[in-house]
């Protein structure tokens, strides 16, 4: 991860979140986090399954299949995301797009993420990193049609499916280093074949790979992902 310089203006709204956080990209509290405690995480950060506030975000290198056009950036070279290339803010999470319920629900307040990212001007500062665990349903094909039913912008180039080259890879980097659980089982009436359970977890992530929140759950409130977004992003400057 590159660290980047604090930017010295940002403009009154956002002054007083930046003000906020100089002492603890310099040195106090977690390390080089941008926000405040997150108020609802349910545990500390070391006692949960997933990174959170103020913990690093595992190192993992995944194809992505989709990023012909992405916008530059080396932690996308040759077509393979590489989280320790880290170079801007990102959403992280783990999903199937044949999920017939929680993942579409979860990807459409992302859409609605992206969309504010856009109105603010920060589309080349935040990527948006979903991460199938299904990589057998889970083709290029079929990721450019989820991206397509959901209203994703590809073209846009921050939205970048990740995925595993084999099922025991999606399990080693999902559920292992990210601790989103899943597991496939055949006993659903969802869909025919298999389906999975699995937990939903979203992680904000700053440009140094450190973990600024971690939230639970598919209905997320989309302004106030924007606005953390937003914060993060304000917090941290090219070099």
């Amino acid at each position: 991860m590159k660290r980047r310089t604090l930017l010295a203006g940002v403009g009154t709204a956002a002054a007083g979140s930046v003000a906020g956080c100089t002492s603890r990209l310099f040195g106090d509290g977690p390390d080089g986090v941008a926000l405040d405690p997150q108020e609802d995480q349910i545990a500390d950060s070391e006692d949960l399954a997933y990174p959170a506030y103020g913990q690093p975000l595992p190192s993992f290198e995944l194809p992505a299949p989709l990023a012909d056009g992405a916008s530059d950036g080396d932690a996308l070279a040759g077509g393979t995301f590489d989280s320790d290339e880290l170079d801007r803010t990102a959403l992280v999470t783990g999903v199937f797009t044949f999920c017939p319920a929680e993942c579409s629900i979860l990807l459409r307040q992302w859409v609605t993420v992206q969309r504010r990212v856009a109105d603010a001007g920060l589309t080349d500062d935040v990527y948006f990193l979903p991460i199938t665990f299904d990589p057998e349903r889970d083709d290029a094909a079929a990721l450019r049609d989820n991206a397509e039913s959901i209203g994703a912008d590809l073209d846009a180039g921050n939205w970048i499916y990740l995925r595993p080259e084999t099922p025991e890879r999606a399990s080693a980097v999902v559920e292992d280093k990210l601790g989103i659980g899943f597991e496939r089982t055949t006993d659903s009436d969802r869909l025919p074949g298999y389906d999975f359970t699995h937990i939903v977890v979203t992680t904000l992530v700053n440009p140094d790979g450190v973990v600024e929140r971690a939230y639970r759950g598919e209905r997320l409130d989309p302004d106030r992902v924007a606005a953390d977004v937003e914060r993060v992003v304000a917090a941290f400057a090219d070099e």
